[in-house]
């Protein structure tokens, strides 16, 4: 198979048998997974490849919090130790990590029951309230950097979203860009058409709502940071792991919560099943102690940064990666229904 990892070497590194078999797993955009079988068990070995959260000492880091969130009950998959005492094994200049293989499957929100969209929140807001226990040492250097010191760079594990939202004249800029390859293609398909809508759609909103800009972000704290269904494992209808903590760190953490909403309960057409939503914001706000106002404000920051968003036709017409394609349409319907519902949105989130 293409990119096979050195088994020989890692296994060796984590006492962990001979290799019976080794299967890529396919879901996930970024890093590379595969389920492997050895003489003495099954794992899930994970290849960190993403440039952005590919540094060992990071992952170690993100590999502690695990196992502390572990302790709590929170559920997790935390990575094997080597034989070496290290979690992260280096080979070849590449970083991998071995973790107890989790059977389970993955659940959209459309196929979750209401009382398991509470049971969601609920999660994710221990998730958030238990971080805040296992990590306060770091919470404070992150939240304070130093004079001078970038809290940019997003998809670190310790980084700040001090920023406002995103600027329309910029957004404007990006509209123009990317409509030039979308006109260029021809004959244009079915997606070229769709882009070149959208794009002309959200220009004429984002004219409207243009002053509507949030200010910078409220407080924040430890986050997942990317806490989807390809990223949380069911097992009899309960969440059995929640997984690939690459982009722990800290951010607005009601952020995180509408985010993750949005993605679970976005339907096909672009619209959100806002009875789900209310199940799970309110056993959020139960679970993590957030407020209706924290809430509020999170919904309209994630709103602003969803009308003005583009990386699905940065990735297709920049980098020529068509792997998200498939979640074009109903991301970008959803901007244009949550503009039109946007107090429906919020009540669901707060109420």
């Amino acid at each position: 198979m293409s990119h096979a990892p050195p088994l020989g070497a890692l296994l060796r590194q984590y006492a962990a048998g001979s290799a019976l078999t080794c299967d890529p797993v396919d879901q996930g955009l970024l890093n590379r997974g595969y389920r492997l079988c050895t003489t003495r068990g099954r794992y899930f070995l994970k290849h960190h490849f993403d440039p952005e959260t590919a540094d060992p000492a990071a992952i170690a880091r993100q590999h502690r919090a695990t196992q502390r969130l572990a302790d709590l009950g929170v559920p997790v998959a935390p990575p094997l130790t080597g034989t070496d005492g290290r979690t992260v094994a280096v080979v070849g200049g590449h970083a991998y990590a071995l973790h107890p293989w989790i059977d389970g499957r993955h659940r959209h929100g459309d196929q979750l029951t209401t009382e398991q969209c509470a049971r969601l929140g609920a999660l994710l807001g221990v998730v958030h309230a238990s971080l805040e226990r296992v990590m306060p040492a770091q919470w404070r250097a992150a939240a304070r950097p130093a004079d001078g010191e970038s809290t940019k760079g997003a998809g670190t594990t310790e980084s700040v979203d001090p920023a406002r939202g995103a600027d329309p004249a910029d957004t404007f800029a990006l509209i123009d860009r990317l409509l030039a390859p979308v006109r260029r293609h021809r004959p244009p398909d079915a997606f070229d058409e769709l882009a070149r809508h959208r794009l002309l759609e959200r220009r004429a909103l984002l004219e409207r709502h243009a002053d509507r800009r949030p200010p910078q972000g409220g407080s924040v704290g430890w986050v997942h940071g990317d806490f989807h269904p390809f990223n949380l494992l069911y097992r009899d209808g309960e969440p059995a792991a929640i997984v690939d903590w690459d982009r722990l760190g800290v951010h607005p953490r009601a952020e995180e919560a509408v985010r993750a909403a949005v993605i679970f309960f976005v339907r096909p057409v672009g619209t959100l099943d806002l009875t789900k939503v209310r199940a799970y914001a309110r056993a959020y706000r139960r679970a993590a102690g957030a407020t209706p106002g924290e809430l509020t404000a999170a919904v309209h920051r994630v709103w602003w940064e969803r009308l003005n968003d583009f990386w699905i036709l940065r990735w297709h017409y920049e980098r020529g990666d068509t792997r998200a394609d498939p979640q074009f349409p109903a991301a970008s319907a959803l901007a244009v229904w949550w503009t039109r519902e946007y107090e429906s949105v919020c009540e669901a989130f707060v109420r």
